[in-house]
């Protein structure tokens, strides 16, 4: 079974000589379990049986596979493999999230179409994921770019339309004018479309919305319901959300302005009115569509502000600039004027696209306020602070305390002060306490080709017609043109141009397709009846939905699985489901890190291209391999293609096996958290699996028959094993995979320090090595565990649970730290329920204690039961 040479980790240390051939039991194990059929469950589980739903966050089909999606997939198939042993019904399917902007930009670049590129790159991927052992159900895989699936899409699409929850309305955009495109926020770059480098437009077009602000009450108020979820992404989305609580005003124009009489502002501060300075409004608000249509510098301010990015990020990073558009409003409660000012970051798509400037108490208005010398009046007193001296310097004040400096509202504190000023504005009928949030509707409408099709005709007669479903799936054109710019189907010759569906007349298909988003917001629902044609079967989505344990990472916190939560909330109300909330459990893993390496000009390396030894200091040096260029080595961080700190799964199974990668991606750190992958630590992974067969097969001459009762006198081996079937179990319950995987070295070392035990208690600590590995290194355990059992044709993957006896868990002896005045001295070894005397006996015979005692009376005894012995003299 020597089937390879002896590997060499980072620090150059030989690993043994390899005896387990996981080359040829890995893919031999794999294929017993496709033949028995070991992860087959049925769309409805039988009446009694216990379901648990386990997905991972499914993949882009990028071509490979990376070290997070081992860390993914890994994570979820430890969850599978113990419930399925625990006695559940699991489910445990995998997909492809295959529609996106990649696909086509290949398709550009390599002269290929988007879904030869893709489905290639899924065959890849899935042989890959293959390699891994994962107990996938391979016979639920779909694609989101199958036909089959985003023509259940499509239906889907139709029923929310029919139920409310469909719109089309204008929004402003970023526009690519060389890719004729609409780009993400995250797509600006620099003002800049992050592919064309095009300096990126705002621009007004008709999009297709999802009603997802009909729901935000109940997604905000659900995630208290949601105690398997972490706290730290339940309060991301709660921001996201964003409710708050405020006023609703209006400003009246001191002249109107093109037919505009007054500017409605949102405001959560209404307390703080008498500090206002100025008013601004966005670039896209209708006030400075009207200062722009008189004054060419207006004009130039607004194109200015659109050439900026309309995230929240790219708007905080950017100097903040003005236009006084020389018009005025007037104070509600005063009569006094304010200017109103065009201001870039001032965003349409919240609020009202309109703010009132309190520059005392908000640091942005402040550092504007400063900028153009606009007035800065503090109308909130710091506790303890003199009203007469108190000024607002570089800091705005964003704390609570008493209004001043603010007429009827003077002594109120901030929550009083924030009622009495609504109350006012009611009486004036000026304004109303409203609660406002920050979530605004999905626009899904994308303009590009490889996405799902929104299935909508465009007639002058009957304007925006459903696509009747009998004519479903709408499918993409497969004789599509990437040479020119922009949208392939939008110069599709034939493709976009149909009949009516209501009157008949000449009329044109909808060109959009749908966001990416769109695609994985259903699909945990498609997976429990997937073949279906209906987007799901009831009985089967509500029998398995909701998904017991959801797996991915922090970076999906917001939007994916927020869209996801809205779309069961949709699909219930359209019949399709009974759940609201998708995922009951939700687990973020950390990321996978490793160093990275630069070469003598710059140039950033791969792992593979460094060789590492010992400088004369003791310290770690490196260069490139094959030549005496120095490397410099980096910190430890995230792994990127861009810094070339990517380590290749494919070529770490190939030279050390699934089970290794596996276990070694187990150990390092909770799941959580990020771990550091290093060569040595695979390598020491590498030696537990050749360690671990060794052990079983050295030990098999001397093993009695299998079944045989482990004897009376194996007692302390016996303890082990049973002692690490309980660790392991509590550790699997609560994601603690890193301490289940420390606590079968340990286990692996009580065995082989117990060499006199009876042959039935050694056999029973190995069956119950090979059985508590399993979820972790499937294939070895089955190795494991047809030499302990041969001519058993069972599967660890299909055996139950191990129990704990526990008899066995129950502790002889005690351990206690014995301390003389307060120090350390000794730890003596007790059997339970020994009396104090026999206790302290054995404390005071300890030689360091003696000698700590120095012959000093004893003049007082300190027992603590289970923990320690003091002794003061």
């Amino acid at each position: 079974m020597n089937d390879t040479n002896a590997s060499q980790d980072k620090a150059g240390q030989d690993t043994p000589s390899p005896r387990y051939d996981f080359r040829g039991a890995e893919p031999r194990w794999q294929r017993a379990w496709e033949e028995r059929g070991c992860f087959a469950v049925p769309d409805v589980p039988p009446d009694g049986a216990r379901k648990y739903y386990v997905l991972e966050m499914f993949p882009y089909p990028s071509g490979k596979i990376h070290m997070g999606h081992v860390r993914n997939y890994t994570l979820g198939d430890v969850v599978a493999r113990y419930k399925r042993a625990r006695g559940h019904l699991v489910m445990h399917p995998m997909g492809w999230d295959a529609f996106g902007l990649p696909a086509e930009n290949a398709a550009r670049e390599r002269g290929t179409h988007p879904a030869k590129w893709t489905y290639a790159n899924i065959a890849n991927m899935r042989d890959e994921l293959k390699r891994m052992g994962l107990s996938l159900e391979w016979a639920r895989e779909f694609a989101t770019c199958d036909p089959e699936y985003y023509g259940q899409q499509q239906k889907l699409f139709l029923d929310f339309w029919k139920a409310g929850l469909v719109e089309r309305k204008e929004s402003w955009v970023n526009w690519d004018p060389v890719d004729h495109t609409v780009l993400a926020n995250e797509q600006v770059i620099d003002g800049r479309g992050w592919r064309s480098g095009a300096l990126v437009e705002k621009k007004k077009l008709s999009q297709w919305f999802l009603g997802i602000t009909k729901f935000a009450p109940d997604l905000l108020e659900a995630l208290n319901t949601l105690d398997r979820w972490p706290e730290r992404v339940k309060t991301m989305q709660a921001n996201w959300i964003g409710r708050s609580e405020g006023a609703r005003l209006k400003f009246a124009l001191a002249q109107p302005a093109d037919g505009i009489a007054d500017v409605e502002v949102f405001t959560t501060r209404p307390d703080t009115l008498f500090g206002m300075s100025f008013l601004a409004v966005a670039a896209e608000h209708s006030l400075a569509a009207a200062a722009a249509a008189h004054n060419p510098a207006a004009a130039e301010f607004v194109a200015e502000c659109r050439r900026m990015g309309t995230s929240e990020a790219a708007i905080e990073q950017a100097e903040k600039k003005g236009f006084d558009t020389g018009l005025r409003v007037k104070h509600p409660f005063t009569g006094q004027e304010y200017p109103v000012w065009i201001a870039n970051f001032v965003l349409m798509e919240y609020g009202t696209g309109a703010i009132f400037g309190c520059p005392a108490h908000d640091q942005r208005d402040l550092d504007f306020a400063r900028k153009y010398g606009l007035s800065v009046t503090p109308v909130v007193l710091p506790k303890g602070a003199d009203a007469a001296t108190f000024a607002v310097g570089d800091d705005a004040f964003t704390e609570d305390g008493t209004a001043f400096n603010s007429g009827f509202l003077d002594g109120l504190e901030v929550a009083a002060a924030k009622r009495r000023a609504i109350a006012e504005l009611e009486r004036l009928g000026a304004g109303a306490g409203v609660v406002n949030w920050r979530l605004r509707d999905w626009g899904v409408s994308r303009q590009r080709y490889w996405g799902c099709p929104i299935p909508v005709i465009h007639c002058d007669a009957c304007g925006a017609v459903p696509v009747a479903e009998a004519d479903l799936p709408v499918r993409l054109p497969e004789d599509v043109d990437f040479s020119r710019p922009g949208n392939p189907l939008d110069h599709h010759p034939t493709w976009k141009h149909v009949n009516c569906p209501s009157c008949g007349k000449p009329a044109r298909r909808e060109t959009d397709t749908c966001d990416t988003f769109v695609d994985s917001s259903w699909y945990f629902a498609r997976f429990c009846s997937p073949r279906a044609e209906v987007p799901v079967t009831k009985a089967a989505v509500d029998a398995w939905l909701p998904v017991d344990q959801y797996i991915g990472g922090i970076e999906h916190a917001i939007l994916h699985l927020l869209y996801s939560r809205f779309f069961s909330r949709a699909m219930k109300a359209t019949g399709h489901l009974g759940v609201e909330e998708p995922f009951a459990g939700l687990f973020t893993q950390g990321m996978v890190q490793h160093e990275s390496y630069k070469g003598a000009d710059g140039r950033w390396l791969y792992p593979e291209e460094v060789e590492f030894s010992a400088a004369p200091d003791g310290s770690e040096a490196a260069v490139v391999k094959g030549t005496s260029e120095p490397v410099t080595i980096g910190r430890v961080e995230a792994m990127s293609k861009s810094k070339r700190n990517t380590v290749d799964p494919g070529a770490i199974i190939a030279k050390y096996g699934a089970d290794t990668a596996r276990w070694f991606i187990l150990s390092d750190n909770p799941p959580d958290r990020d771990m550091e992958w290093t060569e040595s630590g695979v390598a020491g992974a590498y030696r537990f699996t050749q360690r671990v067969f060794r052990m079983v097969e050295n030990a098999l001459p001397s093993l009695p028959p299998a079944g045989t009762a482990p004897e009376a006198e194996g007692k302390t081996l016996r303890r082990a094993t049973h002692r690490c079937i309980a660790a392991v179990t509590e550790a699997l319950e609560t994601f603690a995979f890193n301490v289940a995987v420390a606590r079968l070295y340990e286990f692996a070392n009580a065995i082989e320090a117990a060499k006199d035990a009876p042959g039935g208690a050694k056999r029973e600590a190995l069956e119950m090595l090979a059985r508590l590995s399993a979820p972790m290194m499937p294939h070895l355990a089955e190795e494991a565990w047809s030499m302990l059992r041969p001519g058993d044709a069972s599967l660890v993957a299909q055996l139950p649970w191990p129990e704990a006896d526990p008899a066995l868990l129950v502790a002889e002896s005690v351990t206690l730290a014995v301390q003389v005045l307060g120090k350390l001295r000794a730890t003596i070894e007790v059997p339970v329920g020994a009396s104090e005397d026999a206790i302290f006996a054995a404390a005071e015979a300890e030689e360091n204690v003696q000698r700590a005692l120095g012959g000093k009376p004893i003049r007082k005894r300190i027992h603590v039961p289970g923990r320690i012995v003091n002794l003061v003299v």
